[in-house]
């Protein structure tokens, strides 16, 4: 066994580096096809010496995975608080090529979801896939609505307009008979103290009272330099999902570690839900006068997505898309208008 810091020789059994007295932490999973316990080694490291071959290691910011350039094997680095997680899973790759995700991109732009001028006027400045965290909590949401009833109400309206014109018709016939001045006043005036306060009263007692119900499985980035791509209303295709496993990840895909804690991402999947279930409430009734939304979250896993990140320029613009490795689904858009 290797120092995972600085390469020193150590014994199979060794806890510590008896050199530079790193902490040695192993792993009893074996990655499939090898005999080599993983080597783990702390997540906040910045340099370190392959067990293997010695050769000098650079991590790069938020990787989880890390693999020797020289001899192939592999580091993985991770914070005590993340091995504490039970449920870890993953959605493979299903799209792992770069020209199937641009032929995605165009197949898009070609059903109106995106801009035409993707495609002919800008260019792509970089296409790369890695493996994201993100923590899927389970929520429930349950959104009260009082809204005016459009449809009564304009009924009512148009009841009331008729009632005045028939009590107007009627209350100035008497205009051509003699003593004109009372008919002549009373039919107007009267006219109008009707039809205001009927057309009051019905604006007044029309309202509906609505039930919102939604149940998500809401995705939070669990990677604080990712969190502006944050989803807003995307589900992943978990009935697709496995249980974690780094060998089914091909090499070169960075496997990304997260920096994101359970109970942040309860908060933050409050939040957002509650946002969502008012646009929701919005697109669906007019003239909401009461919205009020409970949101319970029951459970939470996390869950490994391959993501590609295209980046396009145009006309000195950044436009970024996130792209699902594995529904091939947007996720994400930055710099589209």
């Amino acid at each position: 066994m290797y120092c995972p810091h600085c390469g020193a020789d150590l014994p199979d059994d060794a806890l510590f580096c008896l050199k530079c007295g790193t902490k040695i932490i192993s792993e009893k999973v074996k990655p499939a096809g090898t005999s080599t316990p993983a080597i783990i080694a702390p997540a906040e490291v910045t340099a370190l010496k392959c067990p293997s071959c010695s050769a000098p290691i650079t991590p790069k910011f938020g990787e989880m995975v890390v693999t020797c350039l020289y001899c192939g094997s592999t580091i993985t680095l991770v914070n005590d608080g993340w091995r504490s997680v039970q449920k870890q899973t993953m959605l493979l790759i299903k799209f792992s090529e770069k020209q199937q995700i641009i032929d995605k991109i165009h197949g898009l732009m070609d059903k109106g979801l995106l801009h035409r001028h993707l495609q002919e006027d800008s260019k792509l400045e970089e296409m790369s896939l890695s493996m994201i965290p993100y923590w899927i909590v389970s929520t429930s949401a349950r959104t009260s609505i009082v809204a005016s009833d459009v449809a009564a109400e304009a009924g009512q309206i148009a009841t009331t307009v008729a009632l005045a014109g028939l009590m107007g018709a009627a209350l100035g016939g008497g205009r051509g008979r003699r003593g004109g001045f009372g008919g002549g006043f009373g039919g107007p005036l009267m006219t109008g103290a009707v039809l205001g306060g009927t057309m009051g009263a019905g604006r007044g007692n029309i309202k509906k009272t609505q039930e919102l119900d939604n149940n998500y499985n809401f995705p939070i980035v669990a990677l604080k330099a990712f969190t502006q791509y944050q989803p807003r209303d995307y589900a992943f295709a978990l009935e697709e999902r496995t249980f974690f496993d780094m060998a089914k990840v091909p090499k070169g895909v960075q496997i990304m570690n997260g920096d994101i804690g359970e109970e942040v991402a309860k908060y933050q999947a409050k939040t957002l839900v509650d946002q969502l279930q008012s646009d929701k409430a919005h697109a669906q009734f007019h003239m909401i006068q009461q919205l009020n939304t409970q949101v319970d979250v029951s459970e939470t896993e996390l869950l490994h997505a391959p993501i590609w990140f295209a980046r396009y320029d145009h006309e000195g613009k950044k436009i970024i898309l996130v792209i699902d490795g594995n529904s091939g689904g947007i996720i994400n858009s930055i710099g589209l208008a």
